[in-house]
């Protein structure tokens, strides 16, 4: 019987397909001198719709299907990305979530990917499983900047594993791929919400989330505050779950972005307010505008918040 490969084994392979069609999907590849593989998604590289659906499968680890939908914004034609998984807590909790703080010299970038799997580091993993050996290692990083053998090597020594054992995939926000892969993430911030809530992710079954795709913004700051809106104020997500009714009645109405007291304004608006430090808004604002739980063990279904297409309209197209 062939053993089961690890998270970033099977990631890998994804890796290789995007290096393989590096031209078709507008993507740099790089091996730098110590060895280790970077795919440039649209740092200096042009990048687009196709490598934005590849970095967010990536993201992912493979173990969710990522696709772009009709949809509209305040009745203006706006796409819809839309992410779908049976194993929603290994594709979001252990791979997508930006857990990983790389920081290097002048470097740093929030780090997802399977690699996090790899590292295992994170108090996360205490709790969810996921956590693994992998004899290679597949990361992203959101940033202008380029890693260099410095943040190879870093990682590397993390991972316990030489250079030439790691791929990263770089994009910045504010590209098409970049926005492409942060929009992606609707069902990772309904998941982490539950985390937070002190929910037993052990009861999700399956999870499906969407939100619009914005324009890409000119700027980082930009690209922040629009990728942000499209989730808070327009992401829908539905999970399956075997839990009690009572349990998701409780915390249901708590997991919506409207529960903070910060939802209600642009996200750039909220970002200036708080000197543009992330850690002085309220964690519980960055989850999906709507979610619906779909519990298997009784048949019941609850739906809670709600989408504010006026938002969006501000935040996308003023």
């Amino acid at each position: 019987m062939a053993p089961t490969l690890t998270l970033n084994e099977r990631t890998m392979r994804l890796a290789d397909y995007i290096a393989s069609n590096a031209a078709t999907l507008r993507v740099e590849t790089h091996t730098l001198a110590g060895g280790g593989r970077l795919i440039d998604c649209g740092i200096k590289a042009p990048g687009g719709l196709q490598a934005g659906l590849a970095l967010a499968r990536v993201c992912l680890a493979g173990q969710a299907e990522v696709s772009l939908t009709p949809g509209d914004v305040a009745g203006i034609a706006c796409p819809s990305v839309v992410v779908t998984s049976d194993h929603p807590v290994l594709a979001c909790m252990a791979s997508q979530y930006a857990g990983w703080e790389v920081k290097v010299g002048k470097f740093f970038a929030m780090g997802s990917g399977p690699m996090r799997a790899a590292h295992g580091k994170e108090e996360l993993f205490e709790q969810i499983p996921g956590k693994e050996q992998a004899p290679v290692a597949v990361g992203t990083l959101e940033t202008r900047k380029l890693p260099d053998d410095a943040v190879f090597e870093h990682l590397g020594k993390s991972l316990g594993l030489p250079s030439n054992k790691i791929t990263l995939l770089a994009a910045p926000a504010g590209s098409q791929a970049g926005t492409l892969q942060v929009v992606a993430r609707s069902l990772e911030t309904a998941l982490h919400k539950l985390h937070e809530l002190d929910f037993d992710l052990n009861q999700v079954v399956s999870g499906f989330g969407s939100a619009p795709l914005p324009p890409v913004a000119k700027d980082e700051l930009g690209a922040i505050g629009r990728t942000n809106d499209a989730i808070l104020y327009g992401g829908r997500v539905t999970i399956w779950v075997n839990a009690e009714d009572a349990q998701l009645a409780e915390i249901g109405p708590k997991v919506p972005a409207c529960a903070s007291a910060d939802y209600g304004a642009p996200f750039a608006t909220i970002f200036e307010r708080y000197e543009h430090d992330f850690y002085k808004i309220d964690p519980m604002l960055f989850s999906p505008g709507e979610i619906v739980f779909c519990n298997l063990k009784t048949g019941r279904t609850f739906a809670f918040g709600r989408s504010r297409a006026d938002v969006l309209y501000q935040s996308f197209f003023s």
